[in-house]
């Protein structure tokens, strides 16, 4: 859905109220190869028309899978994203006060408001990082292979503590040695 910055001017008095169920699957995978499936995106809210700016607030509700980053197995997440954004044309920007900051102004290169585009990119920066399914959630077993392991930080620092003790210290095996004929002779007495 876009709206023209002219049709927009018709709604300086009352903001422009909207409710769209979005079709977004293709081009959310086609911006992000990690994304599985996307269900139809419900955006709603509303579009105010001022004379220094055009500001945008809206929900976004939608179900994107994602593989797991330990196992790779879908995980669906559901998202229920809340956006404030707003656009400037260059003439406003250029006149703006200094109450907002630059990284918070959208400049419009054009003379449209996509919202497709504001709720892929939104959709995007919401996806977390770290995935994992409700049997990772709860489990405290981590993924390992024949030569190799998943470890917490913590149970890193245990085994390299662990192997600190094991080790002798190539200066005091010999003393190692010394006691081991000791107690032999001992033994024997």
């Amino acid at each position: 859905m876009k709206w023209s910055l002219l049709e927009l001017n018709k709604y300086k008095d009352k903001p422009c109220d909207f409710s769209e169920t979005l079709d977004l699957k293709a081009s959310l995978m086609k911006r992000d190869n990690l994304i599985l499936d996307v269900s139809p995106v419900k955006a709603t809210g509303i579009l105010t028309v001022g004379k220094e700016e055009y500001l945008l607030h809206y929900r976004i509700d939608v179900i994107v899978t994602v593989p797991s980053s330990r196992s790779l197995t879908p995980v669906p997440l559901t998202l229920a994203i809340d956006v404030d954004e707003v656009f400037m044309t260059p003439e406003q920007y250029q006149q703006r006060d200094e109450r907002l900051a630059d990284e918070e102004i959208i400049l419009l290169e054009k003379p449209t408001i996509d919202l497709d585009e504001s709720v892929e990119d939104n959709i995007l920066l919401s996806i977390p990082i770290q995935v994992l399914s409700e049997d990772e959630q709860t489990s405290q077993e981590m993924p390992k292979g024949d030569d190799w392991e998943v470890l917490s930080e913590e149970d890193y620092l245990m085994k390299r503590q662990e192997e600190a003790q094991q080790t002798t210290d190539p200066r005091l095996a010999k003393l190692s040695e010394l006691f081991s004929e000791t107690s032999d002779e001992d033994e024997k007495q």
